[in-house]
């Protein structure tokens, strides 16, 4: 098992695929802002977490590691 950076075309395909699956136009799929760093997903900009590719064998998956902060969660009720 393997992780590494998604290439410029897989990130375009994911952004197109999360996109359609989430029903979420303002979500974007970000290059690593540096060497070694990961792949960031945003919604209007904002970064709210990651997606890390795994080729295992041959077999490419992506996990999305997403953070919610309690802070930016709705007032209870």
């Amino acid at each position: 098992m393997s992780g590494s950076t998604p290439s410029p075309s897989e990130i375009a395909r994911l952004q197109v695929s999360l996109r359609r699956l989430l029903g979420s136009p303002g979500l974007t799929v970000n290059p690593p802002p540096r060497a070694g760093m990961s792949v960031e997903l945003a919604v209007n900009g904002e970064v709210i977490g990651t997606i890390h590719r795994d080729d295992d064998e041959g077999e490419v998956s992506y996990a999305i590691n997403m953070v919610l902060l309690e802070e930016d969660l709705p007032a209870e009720k």
